[in-house]
């Protein structure tokens, strides 16, 4: 193998550990996302799991944040705007970020 092969296939290696990673960040941030709407519903750790079931499925079949924002939004009806469950996606994002980059 040659220089230019190895560095290729590095380059490959390197990028889909980062697609598994953020892959796992977004799986994550669902179920995050999902546990926080089900408590300001003020709902059961069961209700929070299927939820958080529903928002991941989503998110496979359409890798759009703006299907998770609105499949939320959709959960929680008019008791929150747009603005607070985007923010919420973002702190929700880093926070998944943080974990895995720490091995939790």
């Amino acid at each position: 193998m040659n220089t230019f092969s190895e560095r290729e296939a590095a380059f490959e290696a390197s990028f889909a550990q980062n697609e598994e990673k953020q892959f796992q960040a977004r799986m994550r941030r669902n179920r995050f996302m999902a546990v926080w709407a089900s408590a300001k519903k003020g709902e059961h750790v069961d209700q929070a799991r299927k939820f958080a079931l529903e928002l991941i499925k989503k998110d496979i079949r359409h890798i759009e944040d703006d299907d998770v924002l609105h499949a939320v939004l959709a959960y929680l009806g008019d008791s929150v705007d747009e603005e607070i469950v985007r923010k919420k996606m973002d702190e929700m994002m880093a926070e998944a970020k943080e974990q895995i980059a720490s091995g939790i």
